[in-house]
């Protein structure tokens, strides 16, 4: 979204009084996701030799959301899923059980025996979830529906933000692929698993650059080869690449593209792409972050210590990540005034504040800006994934309102409720007030 889109729908959200019953808004532009979807499948499908099988499995931490899943859906891709609850927020979007993948590190025998009576693909972390798989695949009457493959860790490094990158020495995910043995118990655990038929690899996200990220598909395509070599015939059909495409966090530009990380994957693993085995990813953050933007009102401002202090309702609830880790994720603030026309000034140094009762929830410091008045609104781009939809309860803060918008060739700007703002009484049923006397 451009400047001069993005402030038309800001002038509309105000015009329009999606703040004038909460004070913060959350949008998320629909053709803008169409755009994303379409950019990454029109990558792969320029690459893949024809008749390739491909799903694109977006990852649901990044945005769940029913609506989103269904407008995804539609689009055309498939559902990742880390949990039960994600699992049922994939069902309720109507997606097929052939077009979700499980990944987790931790489930439990109730979440695979649901996963293989769906037939929905499962991807084991570790030696004592497939020891658990051979429990449950042996004692059915008939082969596994579902497709299953094993984890690898190719233990290649870490980015930029470690606590993001999952293909380090140590990492949780997976089955270490360089520890000493592990390949080799990886080839025999296929020989004897005819029904293992996928590989799995994810390197991390944001902070992972290309490079690396393609590294570790490369590590899991010779892993295929050599264990379908082992096992005489094609066992391994489909490989899971993960997703992991870093956003750009600092202008509207969005790099790198689909078409670049396409490229790397060329570059780095040539096989890939020749029909030999189908393909899975599982992109996040690259496809919604740059589609959503968060809107605030100014409630009041301040100075401290000779710094201006703008005191908003938009903060660690809305961007965990940027309050405790400002460094690592830093967000760009747009100041508007109180109809929602981009305010111009001389610039001051000023703190953007969120309205938690703890330090260091802010969206910015000393960030130059024209000089905020209270009733005035900032907007917050790139918040489409991981922002307002992965809610921090700090404070018992309410969810936002989130809105879809649509604009017109006209220039005239639809908004649809994609999830209503949380009331005080979904706040107290959350923290047990049906049970307020159960530890009397």
């Amino acid at each position: 979204m451009d400047d001069m889109d993005r402030d038309l729908v800001v002038r509309a959200a105000v015009a329009q009084g999606l703040l004038d019953s909460e004070p913060v808004a959350c949008l998320l532009d629909t053709a803008g996701i169409r755009a994303s979807a379409a950019a990454l499948t029109g990558a792969f499908a320029a690459a893949v030799a024809p008749g390739t099988p491909v799903l694109h499995a977006f990852a649901v931490k990044a945005a769940p959301l029913v609506p989103v899943l269904r407008l995804l859906a539609d689009a055309g891709l498939g559902c990742e899923v880390a949990s039960p609850g994600e699992l049922a927020l994939a069902r309720a979007a109507g997606l097929p059980a052939g077009r979700i993948v499980l990944d987790s590190p931790a489930k439990t025998e109730g979440e695979l025996r649901e996963a293989l009576a769906l037939g929905i693909a499962v991807n084991a972390d570790n030696r004592q979830e497939l020891e658990r798989l051979d429990a449950l695949v042996g004692s059915a009457p008939t082969p596994p529906a579902s497709p299953i493959g094993v984890r690898i860790n190719p233990q290649t490094g870490a980015g930029t933000i470690g606590a993001l990158s999952t293909a380090t020495a140590t990492s949780k995910f997976g089955i270490a692929l360089r520890d000493p043995g592990a390949r080799e118990w990886l080839v025999r655990a296929y020989a004897e698993r005819p029904w293992l038929t996928r590989l799995h690899t994810h390197s991390g996200s944001q902070g992972v650059p290309l490079a690396l990220i393609a590294e570790g598909v490369r590590e899991l395509h010779a892993l295929a080869e050599e264990i379908n070599a082992a096992a005489g015939r094609r066992q391994v059909d489909t490989l899971d690449i993960g997703g992991g495409l870093p956003v750009n966090f600092t202008s509207d530009e969005a790099v790198p593209t689909y078409g670049e990380y396409v490229a790397a994957l060329r570059e780095a693993v040539p096989g890939l792409f020749d029909g030999s085995y189908g393909l899975v990813t599982e992109f996040g953050r690259s496809l919604l972050a740059k589609n959503g933007l968060v809107l605030a009102r100014v409630e009041y401002t301040k100075t401290s210590g000779g710094r201006a202090i703008a005191l908003t309702h938009a903060g660690v609830q809305l961007a965990t990540r940027t309050a405790y880790a400002p460094a690592s994720w830093p967000v760009r603030i747009l100041p508007y005034d109180a109809k929602g026309v981009a305010k111009a000034g001389e610039p001051v140094a000023q703190d953007i504040a969120g309205p938690a009762c703890f330090a260091g929830d802010l969206l910015a410091t000393a960030r130059e800006l024209p000089r905020l008045d209270p009733g005035d609104v900032i907007g917050v781009p790139d918040t489409g994934a991981y922002f307002f939809t992965a809610h921090y309860g700090y404070n018992s803060l309410p969810r936002p309102a989130v809105h879809g918008f649509a604009v017109s060739p006209g220039g005239r700007v639809r908004f649809s409720m994609a999830r209503p703002a949380q009331g005080p009484a979904e706040i107290v049923a959350e923290a047990g007030g049906a049970c307020g006397d159960a530890l009397l």
